[in-house]
């Protein structure tokens, strides 16, 4: 059994030389070849190439297929992005998309406004706003027309589309207009569509409250709410604002009035129609004898 071993070990050792020597020699040769610049040589190289390397396509399969798979895990990512970016849009849309409906909401809310049609006897008069109070106890701005332009006390401004206030005060070329927003204001009001009346009262916040409401359970938040005429203070139907509740649960007005950006105000010329102090006597169908002369009726 030794001996056998010992041939075999023998027999394969030259082997093993003479195949690594060829290697050695093959390798020599292909560098030899691929560095011998000749165009016959060249021509042998690409000859040697045309002959190999479509035969290599089975070997580039698993190449080709790790690389399409890099490539589709590389998009497949690309694609995770830009969903996460067009979800992110579509959040951002939707929300000016509500922005939107606000808005049209609003503009419609203005056009409705602008086709309210005021008295035609109440003529105005437009001032400039030269400045506001500044106080946190008393709220009012200063106008830059006055006695010369016949503003009375009492009467109303408004900056277009809303009432702003009454003048309380009037000097020779300037005005004071207290706002709806102060304390010491109260204007009674008319709630639509329900016609229930209250008392607008300002306690310095930007919303005044509702009081003195007849009944709560018809009005609702959104109503509209104009002057109501009572008391001769204002022309009925001037537009003060809308219903709105706060966390509290308590009504108040939103007013339609820009009352951050009061740059011009109108003053409305409003005389209140007289008293009628003595009554009349009732109206009712004549009698046959008042159509007949007087001297008739006496001789009858």
């Amino acid at each position: 059994m030794a001996k056998d071993r010992a041939q075999r070990d023998d027999y394969t050792t030259p082997l093993r030389r003479l195949f690594m020597g060829i290697v050695v020699l093959c390798l020599l040769g292909i560098f030899l070849v691929w560095r011998i610049d000749s165009p016959r040589v060249e021509r042998f190289r690409a000859q040697v190439v045309d002959a190999v390397v479509p035969s290599m396509e089975w070997a580039m399969i698993p190449v080709t297929a790790a690389i399409n798979l890099v490539r589709d895990f590389q998009s497949y990512q690309r694609l995770s992005e830009q969903n996460q970016e067009l979800r992110s849009e579509l959040r951002r849309m939707r929300a000016w998309k509500e922005a939107a409906l606000q808005l049209e909401q609003e503009n419609a809310r203005l056009l409705d406004l602008n086709n309210v049609r005021l008295d035609p006897r109440l003529t105005y008069i437009t001032g400039v706003v030269m400045a506001d109070s500044g106080s946190p106890f008393r709220q009012s701005v200063l106008l830059n027309v006055g006695e010369r332009d016949g503003i009375v006390d009492g009467w109303a401004a408004m900056d277009g589309i809303g009432l702003v206030g009454r003048i309380s005060g009037v000097g020779p070329d300037t005005a004071r207009v207290i706002l709806l927003t102060d304390a010491s204001s109260a204007i009674p009001a008319t709630i639509q569509p329900s016609g229930q009346t209250a008392l607008i009262t300002g306690d310095n916040t930007p919303a005044p409250a509702v009081e003195f409401l007849e009944s709560r359970e018809l009005v609702r938040p959104g109503d509209r709410v104009v002057t109501s005429g009572d008391g001769g203070v204002f022309p009925a139907g001037l537009l003060i604002g809308q219903i709105a509740a706060d966390p509290g649960g308590r009504l108040r007005v939103r007013l339609s009035a820009d009352f951050e950006r009061l740059e011009f105000l109108r003053v409305l010329r409003y005389h209140s129609a007289a008293p009628i102090r003595d009554p009349g006597g009732i109206v009712g169908p004549q009698r046959p004898e008042a159509l007949l002369p007087t001297e008739e009726a006496a001789d009858g």
